[in-house]
């Protein structure tokens, strides 16, 4: 099994950020534009984009996070986040299937010089990674019933998989699972091209649905000690705190399509109400002032998203020097706190977007309910009720917000 260490890469310093994020974001902007011109189509006819991915890969957005020396563009985590959020503005079920991409980039950064130079190449050639680590039901709380075993030729994985996000459109996937005998999980890194793995598109949510989320199955797939990586210890890492960032970026970018929505619709609209001033939507001040607390809903969700980001790029930054339980306490309160706060103020502009026209606005040619569907379906992640409970332990008792591990199972009454 391949070690893992407690490094990162190091936060970028702040001199110049505004000028290098926007020189960084033009290379991508034209891309994100030919992204949101099919998002509608795409909603409308239930359409995965493959092609749009295929898009990123070649333009080398999977490599954001990759060191300049191993053939990526070094960016920081808060240039990262802002243009998850630009490209989930555009799409985003695009934005959110490359989650657990960029969550094994992560992974790689904590690694030792080994396990770097297997990884980083194929993350620099364009290889897009995947995720299977929740099980649908049956798996005990903190446990996984997908399995490893030694084979004669080496490790042996058998397992299904549900709500794996992105993987349909990956080359590799990290699937959790666990060892008889070994304490803890880990992850095992397949092809997904390999023999006995079976990716099915059977998410049947309301919004998301062109993420690729669905079943995945592991029948007896064959993994080299190599690919078996052991998973840090909770507080070792900022895994949890990352991947519930990605989804908040997620819900940001909902939020601002949900306002250039609303913009462009009241800019063109030419009938009025025979109750309302009887003036233009674009010039009545009521619909004005919708249209302003929507920008600033919006605004606010994504201020407080690279906060947070601002915040794991500090919990890595080696100048800090912070233990690894410090950093990872950093990170995850800044990201609890916007997990509380971020999906409410979304969803309120997703909701408004319809009160700022009339009945056209629900159209089904239109396809603005996927603004709100999309935002309920991310928000439903990790329930803001658990994460603002821990928040309050660690203010009044300072008990150290922690996750209980893989979902699954409650435990019955004693």
């Amino acid at each position: 099994m391949s070690a893992v260490g407690t490094g990162a890469p190091a936060a970028r310093p702040a001199v110049g950020a505004e000028a290098r994020y926007q020189a960084l974001a033009a290379r991508f902007r034209p891309l994100f534009a030919r992204i949101a011109d099919g998002a509608p189509d795409r909603e409308r006819t239930r359409t995965l984009p493959f092609e749009q991915v295929r898009w990123l890969r070649e333009a080398g957005f999977g490599t954001l996070r990759l060191p300049p020396e191993h053939g990526g563009h070094g960016a920081s985590h808060g240039e990262l986040f802002r243009l998850l959020v630009e490209l989930a503005e555009a799409d985003s079920n695009v934005a959110h299937l490359l989650r657990s991409h960029f969550a094994f980039v992560e992974t790689i950064g904590r690694g030792d010089a080994e396990f770097q130079a297997r990884w980083y190449p194929r993350i620099a050639a364009g290889q897009i990674f995947g995720n299977a680590a929740t099980e649908r039901t049956g798996n005990a709380l903190g446990t996984t019933n997908t399995k490893l075993r030694r084979g004669p030729q080496g490790w042996i994985l058998t397992g299904e998989k549900y709500y794996t996000t992105g993987s349909i459109f990956a080359d590799w996937i990290t699937v959790m699972a666990t060892t008889d005998g070994v304490d803890g999980r880990q992850y095992a890194v397949v092809p997904a091209a390999a023999d006995g793995v079976e990716i099915a598109d059977d998410w049947d949510g309301f919004g998301q649905q062109h993420t690729g989320t669905g079943t995945a199955y592991f029948r007896d797939v064959r993994v080299p000690d190599e690919d078996v990586i052991p998973r840090g210890a909770a507080r070792t890492t900022l895994e949890a705190a990352f991947f519930q960032l990605v989804l908040l970026a997620v819900l940001a970018g909902i939020g601002r399509a949900a306002v250039r929505d609303a913009a462009a619709l009241v800019r063109g609209r030419k009938r009025t109400f025979n109750t309302g001033s009887g003036a233009l939507f674009r010039d009545d001040p009521l619909i004005q002032q919708l249209v302003g607390t929507l920008s600033a809903k919006a605004a606010a969700a994504e201020a407080v998203v690279l906060a947070a980001a601002a915040e794991l790029d500090a919990a890595v930054d080696p100048e800090l020097g912070l233990a690894p339980d410090q950093a990872y306490l950093r990170a995850e309160l800044a990201v609890d706190r916007a997990q509380v706060t971020v999906p409410a103020l979304v969803l309120d502009v997703a909701q408004g977007l319809f009160d700022v026209t009339g009945a056209s606005a629900v159209s089904r040619g239109k396809a603005l309910d996927r603004h709100w569907r999309n935002a309920r379906t991310v928000a439903t992640h990790n329930p803001a009720v658990f994460k603002a409970r821990g928040i309050g332990d660690w203010e009044i008792n300072g008990t150290v917000p922690e996750g209980l591990g893989s979902i699954g199972d409650a435990p019955g009454k004693p």
